[in-house]
């Protein structure tokens, strides 16, 4: 299990979903909980909205899929399964600046 995955997470609220993993490498390898982001399981029928990114089979995934940039979540290792794929490097720096942008954080 590596930091940028997509494996499916049964969310306690939403069920099954891809989750995009966003921890960082030490702690997905040492610690039982690791951040992720929660991804639409539907094909995407619409453009992504500011605070969410399209992903799609370049990242393993069946179909064009939006992720949710704005909340992360705090789940246990254990509650991810079946490894969908890994996000391109390119949509990584999408998705950070995204995360920074829907967060609040600047660099100052």
């Amino acid at each position: 299990m590596k930091p940028w995955e997509i494996w499916t997470c049964d969310f306690a609220d939403a069920g099954p979903h891809p989750a995009v993993i966003v921890s960082h490498p030490d702690r997905v390898a040492r610690a039982p909980l690791v951040n992720v982001l929660i991804a639409s399981s539907q094909r995407a029928s619409r453009p992504p909205r500011e605070n969410e990114i399209l992903l799609n089979g370049e990242d393993g995934l069946d179909w064009k899929t939006l992720v949710k940039c704005d909340l992360l979540y705090l789940v246990e290792k254990e509650r991810l399964y079946s490894r969908r794929g890994i996000v391109t490097v390119a949509r990584r720096r999408a998705l950070v600046q995204r995360i920074n942008a829907c967060l609040g954080f600047t660099l100052v």
